[in-house]
Parts: C-alpha cells; structure tokens; sequence
C-alpha cells in the first residue's frame, strides 16, 4: 500500500533555502515521491510512500519552525501516484500575489460534521476557491464558482464582486485540501469582511470524514497527482487525465469522437499541430510499452530546482 499525505502548515521560515537539503535528501532516503514548497511563509505539498516512510518525513517536518500544529489528509494508492520528487523553494506556498498574512488573521475553521449546516443557513454566502477545471470535476450545491484560470485570479475576482459579498450575512470557503481557502479567508479579512469561515481540512477531509447519505458535495474532487480525482471515502474517482493538456477527463468526455488516448480531449483537440500530435502519441505509445515491462515512463526521479 502506498500512504499519500497532502500538508501544509503557514509558518515562519526566516531561511527556507536552509530547510531544503535535509528534507530532500530525507525523503530520498524513505522513497519518497511527490512535491514539497518551502517559502518563508511557510510549507506545502502532497508526497506519497510506504508508511513508515511518510511517518518519517512527517515526524521532521513537525519538528520544523510553528509547525507542531501541521495539517495533514492522509489517503492511499494502490501504485505509486507520482513519477518523480521535488523539494522547491517558492515565494508563496500557495501562489495569490497579494500580501496577505495567513499567520496573523484568517477566518473561523469550520469541522467537516459542521459544514453542512453553515452551508445550508440562511445568508451564507459559499464560495469554491478552486480553478474553473477543478470545479467542473465536483462541488457543493450551491456554491459559487469564481470561473478562475489559477488562484492568484482570485484577488481580483473578489474586488469585482464586493458588493455582492459584502450583502451576505457570512461567507464559508472552501478548497481540496484548505490552503486556498485559508489564504482567501485572510485577504478577505485584510479586506474588512468580517464573517468569514472555511472548511478545515478541504474538501478531502469532508470526503473522508462525512458519510456519503449525508454528503453535501456532487462529483468528484480533483486531486494533483495521477489518482485525478477522489470520491467519498478517497475512494479513486472516474476521471483520468488529458495527456494533451493535462485536464480532467470523465467517461462522458471519454467516449466522445474528439478524444484520443494519450493524445487530446475535447477541450485541446484542434489546439495542437500534426506535430504536437505525433509527439504525444509516441510519448504514449512508449509509456504503454514501459507499462507492459512493468517500468514507469518518467525522466529523473527528484527534482532539486527552485523554480
């Protein structure tokens, strides 16, 4: 079994870069693979290997700087659900481009067996703070979908909205995993909304904790690694990826004329040249061939850049 973690914790790192080496070559050493960011506001990331392992990075990551208090969604694999590590220094865990201070003030945590009652409240305002192709996997009924490319459209679709926000009673967001939906709670506050509130622990701890005949959510949740996408329970979802544009695709999508394995969806066909297309189905062929050896088609297996 392989045990994958999703983790962040907004903390103080005066000197990230300094955190960075033993890290890696901690979870080389455990076998493990995924993406960890390290900023001087803090760490996140999703990584996954044999248990032991996970516990080992984890029990270091603890000992970290403010990071007692790390927020961790365990879920499993039945392979390995990433191709390669990368331990990367950022300015931003979670990239809004605003200076904002998750540290210092953010919005009220709501419990996943809280949730559907503040959704359901009168005057509750519910807002996905995640990207447009994630929203189209899965959401709670009734939320407001923002329509954004990347979460650094956020702040601006906020401003274009004030007005709207501000006439609701409370404001409840929510993300896969909270990161997201704590940063936007602190630039709302910076920005005088007064009753803000988030899911603690996203999407996936409500999927994990909240009984399916109680659920609230529709569809899947989007996930960044080759699962795609997780149902109640974190059972694996439906959805596979795009190899073309690397965008969820579900079995509706799957079976239409405009998708070809390995190569495009309907959302990027007629996007890419006879070359591009050749390119990919080569690429795909070969990860086939890899597959029936029993290898994995990847390049390097640990990436030590920044960018």
């Amino acid at each position: 079994m392989i045990q994958v973690a999703a983790l962040y914790r907004f903390a103080h790192f005066p000197d990230p870069a300094a955190l960075r080496e033993p890290l890696l070559d901690l979870c080389v050493a455990e076998g493990i693979k995924g993406t960890l960011l390290l900023a001087t506001e803090g760490i996140n990331g999703t990584i996954a290997g044999p248990p032991d392992g996970i516990d080992r990075v984890l029990a270091y990551i603890l000992t970290l700087p403010d990071c007692a208090d790390l927020e961790v969604k365990f879920s499993t694999a039945e392979t390995m659900p990433f191709h390669r590590l990368k331990v990367r220094l950022k300015r931003e865990i979670v990239t809004m481009g605003e200076a904002v201070d998750p540290i210092g003030s953010v919005g009220t945590y709501v419990a996943p067996a809280d949730w559907n009652t503040l959704i359901e409240q009168p005057g509750t305002l519910v807002i996905d703070t995640r990207n447009d192709y994630e929203v189209r996997v899965g959401s709670f009924a009734g939320a407001v979908d923002p329509r954004t490319a990347s979460f650094s459209d956020f702040p601006a679709w906020f401003r274009a909205h004030r007005d709207e926000i501000e006439r609701a009673e409370r404001v409840a967001m929510f993300c896969t995993g909270g990161i997201r939906c704590e940063k936007a709670t602190a630039l709302l506050k910076a920005e005088g909304i007064a009753d803000v509130r988030h899911l603690r622990g996203g999407i996936l701890k409500y999927l994990e904790e909240v009984p399916a005949d109680e659920s609230r959510w529709h569809g899947e949740c989007f996930v960044f690694d080759e699962r795609v996408a997780l149902g109640h329970g974190l059972t694996v979802g439906t959805h596979q990826l795009c190899r073309g544009c690397r965008m969820p695709v579900g079995p509706e999508d799957r079976a239409s004329a405009l998708y070809e394995e390995g190569v495009s969806c309907p959302a990027c066909h007629g996007t890419r040249d006879d070359a591009a297309r050749a390119g990919y189905a080569e690429r795909h062929r070969q990860a086939m061939l890899a597959e029936a050896r029993g290898e994995t088609h990847v390049g390097a297996t640990y990436t030590k850049d920044s960018s």
